[in-house]
Formats: C-alpha cells, sequence, structure tokens
C-alpha cells in the first residue's frame, strides 16, 4: 500500500470517528480531504452524503450517496439512505425504487422494509405500507419506529384497534417517544374514548411541549368534550407553534364558534383560507364553513372530502349515535312511503335497488325484501366496510352517487337517497343522474332537510334545506310524477326536531 492509500485509510478513519461521535462538521472536513485524494472512494461519498442529510441537506446527500453508487451499485445500505434523501426532497416513487433496490440485494434489511412503508404511506398505499412495516417488524421486532409508522398506517386506514395496539408495542419498546403518544391519542380519538385520548395528548406534551400535533389533537378532543375554552387555548398553543398552519386555524375557529363568538371564528376562518391559499392547498372545506356562517356564496354541494372525512369519522358508531342520541327516523319514514307507492304495485324480490349514499346500511333492511339486487354507494370506505359486514348488499361501491350513476344507464327500478341530498345543494344535477340510471317507472325516494322558499340554503349545521316547491320543479323538469310528498320529524337535534320532506317519484 503506497502513502497515499496510506494518508486515505487514515483520513477515512478519523472521519468515520468524528461522524459517529457527532461532529458531523469536522466530519465532512475529513470526507472532502479524502476526496480530494480519491475522488472515486465509495465509503468518503456515501458517508459524506449520510452526513450531509442529517445536516438538513438533502440534495447535496442525494448527490454524493448518487455518486457513491455509481462507483458500486452493489451497496443495498447506500440504496436505503438513498431513499431516504429522496424522500426528504418530496420525491417518494424514486425513493421507493431505491429501497426497492436495496431489498433486491438483501431482503433480510429490516430498516428498508420499514423506510419502503413510509414511501408507499407517503404515496397513499396504506396496505402496502402496513405489509412493508410488518415484514420490517418480522425481521427486527424491537423496532419501536416500525411500530409506530405501522400505527399512523393503520389509523389511516380506520384500523383504530390495531393502531392503538401498535402504538403501545411502540411505547413498550421506547420512552418517552412522544410522537407514538400522539399516535396513541389519536387512535383512541378515533375511537371516540376522548378523556383518554385527552390524557395521552397531555402525556406527549409532557414528554415534547414543542409538537403542534399533540396541541392540536388535545384541541380536537377538549372540544368532543365540550370544553370549548380550553379547546381553544390548546389550538392556540399549536399555532403558537406553527403559525402558518391552515388547519390550526381551522381549530381555533371551531372553538371559537362553539364558544358563540361567531364573528371571532369568521376571522379564524378567513385566516385558515388565507393560509391555505398562500400554501398552494385546497380551501374548499374553510370556504364551505365560512358559507354556513352566511360569509361567500354557498358552493352548490358539500365538499367530497369534508364528506368523506365526516363519515369516516363517525364510522364506528353511526348507527349507535343515529339511532340512540339523535332518535333517527328517515329509513323507517322511507319504508312506510315506500309501502304506500311500490311494495303494491311490485313482487317481492323483484327489484333493482340502488341505496345511495348507503353509509353502514341502516337502509339495507327495509330495502333488501323488495331487492333482487341491491347496491349501495357511499364516499367513506369505512362506513362501507361497516354495511358488507352486515351482508345484505350485493354491491357496494366508494364513489361518488354522480360518477356512478353515470356508469349505469336504466339499471335500476328503485333509487331510494336517505339524508343524503342534505350534502347537496343544487339537485338539478343529480336528478338527471338518477333518471338516467332508471327504468322506465321506476321509483326514486329520498329525504331532504325542510327548507322554506324556493330554492336551497346552506344552514349553519353544514347541511342544506330544500323547499318542497324546488323539489317540485326539479321533479317536473327531469321527467318525474310526484306520488307522495309529506313533511316530518326526521330526528333530533339539542333537543329540538329536525323536520324534513320524504318525497316519492315514479319516472315517466
Amino acid at each position: 500500500m503506497g502513502q497515499a492509500d496510506l494518508r486515505v485509510t487514515a483520513l477515512l478513519k478519523e472521519a468515520v470517528a468524528l461522524h459517529q461521535s457527532g461532529k458531523l462538521a469536522e466530519a465532512q472536513a475529513r470526507y472532502r480531504q479524502v476526496l480530494a485524494l480519491a475522488p472515486r472512494q465509495f465509503d468518503a461519498l456515501h458517508l459524506s452524503g449520510v452526513a450531509e442529510r442529517q445536516q438538513g441537506h438533502a440534495q447535496a446527500a442525494a448527490d454524493l450517496i448518487g455518486q457513491a453508487l455509481a462507483v458500486d451499485p452493489a451497496q443495498a445500505t447506500a440504496h436505503c439512505n438513498l431513499g431516504a434523501a429522496l424522500q426528504d426532497l418530496g420525491r417518494a416513487a424514486d425513493g421507493l425504487a431505491s429501497y426497492d433496490t436495496a431489498l433486491a440485494l438483501n431482503p433480510n434489511y429490516a430498516l428498508a422494509w420499514s423506510n419502503r412503508g413510509n414511501a408507499l404511506r407517503k404515496l397513499g398505499r396504506l396496505p402496502e405500507a402496513v405489509d412493508s412495516y410488518e415484514r420490517a417488524l418480522a425481521l427486527r421486532p424491537d423496532n419501536a419506529e416500525a411500530w409506530c409508522n405501522r400505527a399512523i398506517a393503520l389509523l389511516d386506514l380506520g384500523q383504530a384497534e390495531a393502531a392503538l395496539e401498535s402504538a403501545e408495542a411502540a411505547l413498550r419498546l421506547r420512552r418517552p417517544y412522544p410522537q407514538a403518544l400522539c399516535v396513541r391519542a389519536n387512535a383512541l380519538y378515533q375511537l371516540r374514548d376522548f378523556e383518554a385520548a385527552l390524557h395521552s395528548y397531555d402525556d406527549a406534551i409532557a414528554a415534547d411541549a414543542q409538537a403542534p400535533e399533540a396541541h392540536g389533537g388535545r384541541a380536537l378532543a377538549l372540544l368532543k368534550l365540550g370544553r370549548a375554552q380550553e379547546a381553544l387555548g390548546s389550538a392556540e398553543a399549536s399555532l403558537a407553534l406553527r403559525p402558518a398552519y391552515p388547519q390550526g386555524q381551522r381549530q381555533r375557529g371551531d372553538a371559537l364558534l362553539a364558544l358563540g363568538r361567531r364573528e371571532d371564528a369568521i376571522a379564524a376562518y378567513q385566516e385558515a383560507q388565507a393560509l391555505a391559499r398562500e400554501a398552494g392547498q385546497d380551501s374548499a372545506d374553510i370556504d364551505f364553513a365560512l358559507a354556513a356562517l352566511g360569509v361567500g356564496a354557498a358552493p352548490e354541494r358539500a365538499p367530497g372530502a369534508y364528506v368523506k372525512a365526516l363519515f369516516d369519522g363517525y364510522a364506528g358508531h353511526f348507527d349507535e349515535h343515529l339511532t340512540g342520541v339523535l332518535g333517527y327516523r328517515t329509513p323507517a319514514l322511507l319504508g312506510e312511503a315506500i309501502g304506500r307507492h311500490v311494495d303494491r304495485l311490485v313482487e317481492p324480490g323483484g327489484l333493482a335497488v340502488a341505496d345511495l349514499g348507503c353509509g353502514t346500511g341502516l337502509c339495507a333492511p327495509v330495502l333488501r325484501p323488495l331487492a333482487r339486487s341491491l347496491a349501495g354507494v357511499d364516499l367513506s370506505e369505512r362506513m362501507l366496510a361497516q354495511a358488507r359486514a352486515g351482508g345484505l348488499y350485493d354491491e357496494l361501491a366508494c364513489a361518488d352517487i354522480g360518477d356512478w350513476l353515470a356508469g349505469r344507464p336504466a339499471a335500476f327500478d328503485l333509487a331510494v337517497a336517505a339524508d343524503v341530498l342534505v350534502y347537496f345543494g343544487a339537485l338539478d344535477g343529480l336528478f338527471a343522474a338518477v333518471r338516467a340510471a332508471l327504468r322506465p317507472g321506476g321509483w326514486f325516494c329520498f329525504s331532504t332537510e325542510a327548507g322554506e322558499g324556493e330554492g336551497y340554503t346552506l344552514l349553519p349545521s353544514n347541511r342544506y334545506a330544500h323547499a318542497l316547491p324546488y323539489l317540485e320543479r326539479l321533479a317536473a323538469a327531469h321527467g318525474f310524477t310526484v306520488l307522495d310528498a309529506s313533511r316530518a320529524v326526521l330526528r333530533r337535534e339539542n333537543g329540538a326536531g329536525i323536520e324534513g320532506h320524504l318525497l316519492v317519484l315514479r319516472a315517466a
């Protein structure tokens, strides 16, 4: 070995020692000295890239690790580290490709499986992400980070109980672990154990008072517990840590609204709206909240993402809440109306039936006796999971109602929409879609909240109310005959009855 080689070896050894002791700047200086003598030295290129990433310089890290792999492409560790740098740059798909290369070289590389799960989660491929975390944990059951990230993916899939178990596993391995405490709290929140969630958020804040997510989650739990003043304080603590966060301002607005401070809530929503737009984010849910308070034009329907999130959150307790708390009567009332106008005209079990916005399947017991085929459609996959478990549907689809109907011309004899049109203002397009999906002589049965005047109104409850003359005009315009139009109390809210219209229409 020549003098130059000996010098390279000595410098590299010094660099690695400095790197391992956390002296990153000094380590980088040594790596540069190595590369001045040996520009294609793999370890210096690779480890210099790792040090750059540790200092928050993701692009420099990717460049250096890429150069190292050009020297030796068979190093799984370098491919894994390149994947992490690419993810830091927001290039999750490229990061995934790097992890896959690392695993092709070393299938037993636990960290690559775990990081691969992170990339898949970022790409929205949640079941694959969970599988990847589980592959990592099969190799290294003591990987607390993989347990925590698995919990996050399971939460996003709506599997709150499994997520809670995964977060608990992470906490058994590592304490304090602020992120896992926050994820545990999020799981408890999804399970509607708001008191336990609050305590877990408090534990997360005790472990790391600078975590805005924990303060924001605490605000949500306090709102659910009816402690709006404390919720406002937590929302403001979250915003102090992350001022330009639209959803933080949205939470602050929700707390102010719960306190009856309408004008202050509007100001908070408007700030959230401005922040979202400045960041290039969709502000449709905030626009909708403002419109419900009379600020800005009401959209023709509630944003799909708002409706999906609303019912994803309700899925686990929806039936109990509606029937036990709100005294929900719509399926039974629609069943009575259908009995007056449909049952007597058809043989039992003879109809092709569409349950529009089927949710958990509360209408299925009413509709199944009429149906030779019963199809349901809803935006919330978590609601559909509940409907699927009931076993009464022949088909269930997670889709927008209008899009779903458009692919089924003249496919149904009966279409039912129970407590669904409250999330649509303008109904012209929906009536047209239903009419096209019905066979001649088919029936359209639905409920709306009762509005006054001649059109529709977006209420402060974020639901639309429709006037009967508006519904009758639409029926005539789309070739329907009104067979029944009754008014009844559909449910109770804050101690008061909510009145609605129940209509049965028949297609020409």
